[in-house]
């Protein structure tokens, strides 16, 4: 059986951050399809706050610039991902949010799909 490292010497894992405190993780009632939603998502989200902090917004500008800077439909491909994470983070969001950040939260999404549909020549 393999030892693991001992911490500060090579190979040791870099602690994880733990998670957030707070009453409850899902949605008060939910039914139906956002506590579905909800439910698959939990792992997701974990795994991404384990992440350092700076690998998705590095991972999502970049993917964004992409789909800005090609004019074709792989800028549309790029865009695709970015417009999947933003939807979901929305859908995900949306119970927690005033109507203002709702609106943003629209804005955003009509924007990249809007972006989307004219790099793949739909618009």
């Amino acid at each position: 059986m393999a030892r693991k490292p001992a911490p500060g010497t090579a190979g040791a894992r870099p602690p994880r951050r733990p998670l957030p405190q707070g009453e409850q993780f899902f949605t008060p009632g939910a039914t139906g399809v956002r506590r579905a939603v909800e439910l698959r998502s939990a792992a997701p989200l974990v795994f991404l706050f384990q992440l350092p902090r700076w690998v998705v917004p590095l991972v999502m500008v970049v993917l964004l610039l992409a789909g800005l800077v090609v004019a074709d439909w792989r800028g549309g491909i790029a865009v695709l991902p970015v417009l999947a994470f933003v939807g979901w983070l929305a859908y995900m969001s949306w119970p927690s949010l005033r109507a203002s950040a709702r609106l943003l939260r629209v804005a955003l999404v009509t924007f990249l799909v809007l972006m989307a549909a004219t790099r793949f020549g739909l618009i």
